[in-house]
């Protein structure tokens, strides 16, 4: 049964909770029913249609409300977090997304077999397919989103940018035609003038976009936005648009009840940007005066009426540097970003859609939505943003997150040990941090990134780090264009693992050590034993032994002597460290308090595949061990000739075959992974010797494509 109050009809008051820092807001229910023709339904089980984070996220808010919540999975997701936290799970089919998470009739069927009454969408996947809304309505299930008109008007841009335009919101100037010849399009881009966007008519989360500064590289881009359009929505229709130069992406959240009503809950900047895809979010948008935020609202409540709008959705705009805004699309689903909005408003947007699905008023009223204090959302990838952010995939062979709180929220999906798989999006988590103004928000948002501590795969945790300690960031002089612009800075060459943090390094390993070494003592019972000591104390002299660390293929070579007093004399190069400190260990990580030259560090140390990872408040440290010799095989890497897989995804498109010129930079394959195209090109010229991928096979991570050899000349 649903939880007492969960009556899915009946006026809502607010009543205000104060904390100590964070403001919360609870409803509670009075006994009045509204008069309305509006059917209201009872919803005592939902099926969540996702994975991952969002998953878990409606789990939450549906266990806090008495209602049952049924999970689906596929081979890739057996194990996974969503399946754990679920009343109910069921196995939906195979990892590709298209035979699973994207099969309309087998949720539906596990919806009918578990008697769940209405199913949530999540982001992504089936949330803003309208065939899917419309067979939820058909088979009597309720679809926790926006009706399918609303889906299908707001889903076409060309639709869309029509509907907004009589509605009197402002839009980009751009070409949304049925004509979609390359010749008619390119003609359109020419008149509306370079550079210009291109643009999945059905498109989102920054698939099937792209920006072609020039005639000369349009068709190229035409062509890779069609062909991951057709993957990702299967359809390729593209609209053409005027790409506004450092422009800001602000979006407002709004929602609307099948009463008639809508509201905004303020508005969220997502300006900071890499591939057209959100990294960090905040709410409100800096320096974004009253009166702006009131016309944003209004412009977007304006939106969610034309189309009759039930639900949660985003309506986004481009907004220009005098603070013009204009109308991009709207997201029919709740956002990624959502909870900064939550954090702002004092309000459970998921709570909102349930209520409002089963047929309840919008719990407040515009006037009763306040803006308190300031949030910022950081998404968390499993990505390396020093090779142009290429997703990545892996074990989450070590996880520690700062503490969760009023202030912190972790939106997660995985736990350590998990795996991020090659076929879903790359997102490991969300870190979401509130304080009462913009400054304070973002130091705590530093302080919990410096917290966030992931081993096993490269991500995006000391990028986040760089990018929000920026100057320009801090100012919230942001745009779209901020990582571009700033690259230098926000990549600087990467410097040499300094000798403090060699020191710590080393001070963990022999710490380590010792402690091993006292337990073999115990279990032995041979304290005469040569293996029994650690302390470096041999017949009452001192001892000193070499060790090498390794800074990325560098050797860094340290003499260390053992002293009687239980400290260590280190000596790197031509510098002498005198270093003592003690060891505390927290399930698999070990926590160092380092004292060197009389200065204190502390630092958390996680030791895992022949590499020393250090934490701590100034940055991390990746220092490498060396393998012995009688463990290290014979690199069969060598010199491949050709191009390799930067990671493991599946082969999509080949244009090239054996004895084929080709000139450094040509595209070679277009490879599919973590949700992205890839277009992978030839290193240099040359002369292709042998394709060893067909369209539609995978390819596993530094796997030799194509093999190349070097064209000789006549002369020689």
């Amino acid at each position: 049964m649903a939880a007492p109050g969960f009556v899915l009809a009946g006026e809502w008051r607010r009543q205000a909770l104060r904390g100590l820092q964070c403001q919360k807001w609870i409803w509670a229910l009075e006994g009045k029913r509204y008069a309305s023709t509006t059917k209201q339904r009872n919803i005592e089980k939902v099926l969540v249609a996702n994975r991952g984070e969002i998953a878990c996220r409606v789990m939450r808010t549906a266990r806090k409300m008495g209602v049952k919540s049924v999970a689906v999975y596929s081979d890739a997701d057996r194990n996974a977090m969503h399946v754990a936290m679920a009343d109910e799970a069921y196995y939906i089919g195979p990892a590709p997304s298209q035979q699973s998470y994207l099969a309309m009739e087998k949720i539906i069927q596990v919806a009918k077999k578990s008697a769940a009454q209405a199913i949530h969408p999540g982001y992504g996947f089936l949330s803003e397919n309208t065939e899917f809304a419309e067979l939820c309505n058909q088979d009597g299930i309720i679809f926790i989103g926006p009706p399918s008109s609303a889906i299908r008007d707001m889903g076409i841009k060309s639709t869309s940018k029509a509907i907004m335009s009589a509605a009197g919101v402002p839009v980009v100037e751009g070409y949304h035609g049925e004509d979609q010849s390359d010749s008619c399009l390119q003609e359109q881009a020419q008149r509306i003038g370079y550079p210009v966007m291109i643009k999945a008519v059905r498109g989102g989360g920054g698939k099937g976009m792209r920006i072609a500064l020039s005639d000369k590289e349009f068709q190229e881009q035409l062509e890779s936005a069609r062909r991951e359009a057709k993957k990702s929505f299967n359809d390729d229709a593209m609209l053409i648009e005027k790409f506004v130069d450092k422009p800001r992406h602000v979006e407002v959240q709004v929602f609307g009840d099948q009463h008639g009503n809508a509201v905004y809950l303020f508005e969220r900047d997502c300006s900071v940007q890499r591939r057209h895809q959100k990294i960090i979010e905040e709410a409100p948008g800096p320096g974004i005066k009253p009166e702006v935020r009131r016309k944003l609202g209004e412009a977007a409540v304006r939106a969610a009426k034309a189309v009759n709008y039930v639900g949660a959705g985003t309506v986004e705009f481009i907004m220009d540097s005098e603070h013009n805004f204009y109308f991009m699309e709207m997201n029919t689903r709740l956002q990624v970003e959502h909870p900064v909005t939550e954090m702002v408003t004092g309000t459970d947007l998921v709570e909102w859609q349930l209520r409002v699905a089963a047929g309840e008023r919008i719990p407040l009223t515009q006037e009763e939505i306040l803006l308190k204090g300031h949030a910022f959302e950081a998404r968390i990838y499993a990505e390396d943003p020093n090779n142009n952010f290429m997703p990545g995939a892996g074990p989450l062979l070590h996880l520690s997150t700062p503490p969760a709180d009023s202030c912190t929220r972790i939106e997660t999906g995985v736990r350590q040990g998990d795996e991020v798989s090659i076929y879903y999006d790359p997102m490991i988590a969300k870190l979401v941090v509130w304080a009462e103004d913009r400054e304070a928000a973002l130091r705590r948002l530093r302080y919990c990134l410096q917290q966030y501590n992931i081993v096993g795969l490269s991500t995006n945790v000391d990028f986040l780090l760089s990018l929000s300690g920026h100057r320009e960031f801090e100012a919230g002089n942001v745009h779209t264009n901020f990582i571009p612009q700033y690259y230098d800075e926000l990549f600087p060459p990467k410097k040499a693992i300094s000798k403090v943090a060699l020191c710590q390094a080393a001070l963990g390993l022999l710490l380590r050590e010792k402690i091993a070494t006292e337990a073999f003592r115990v279990r032995s019972r041979d304290k005469f034993s040569p293996f029994a000591s650690s302390s470096g104390r041999r017949l009452n002299i001192l001892y000193s032994r070499n060790l090498t660390l390794l800074d990325g293929e560098n050797k860094i070579n340290m003499t260390i002597t053992y002293r009687h007093d239980g400290s260590y004399d280190m000596q790197i190069q031509d510098d002498s460290f005198q270093v003592s400190g003690d060891i505390s260990r927290t399930g698999a990580s070990d926590y160092i308090r380092c004292s060197i030259n009389g200065v204190v560090y502390k630092s958390k140390l996680v030791v895992l595949d022949e590499a020393i990872y250090l934490f701590s408040l100034e940055g991390s440290e990746q220092i490498g061990l060396p393998v012995p010799k009688y463990l290290s095989g014979v690199s069969t890497a060598g010199d491949q000739g050709g191009a390799v897989a930067p990671m493991t995804g599946t082969i999509e498109k080949v244009f090239v075959k054996a004895g084929d010129k080709i000139q450094a930079g040509d595209p070679l394959m277009v490879m599919i992974a973590m949700k992205m195209e890839h277009t992978i090109r030839a290193p240099k010229a040359g002369i292709i010797k042998k394709v060893h991928y067909q369209e539609g096979s995978q390819a596993n991570r530094h796997a030799p494509l194509v093999e190349l050899i070097e064209e000789v000349s006549e002369s020689e």
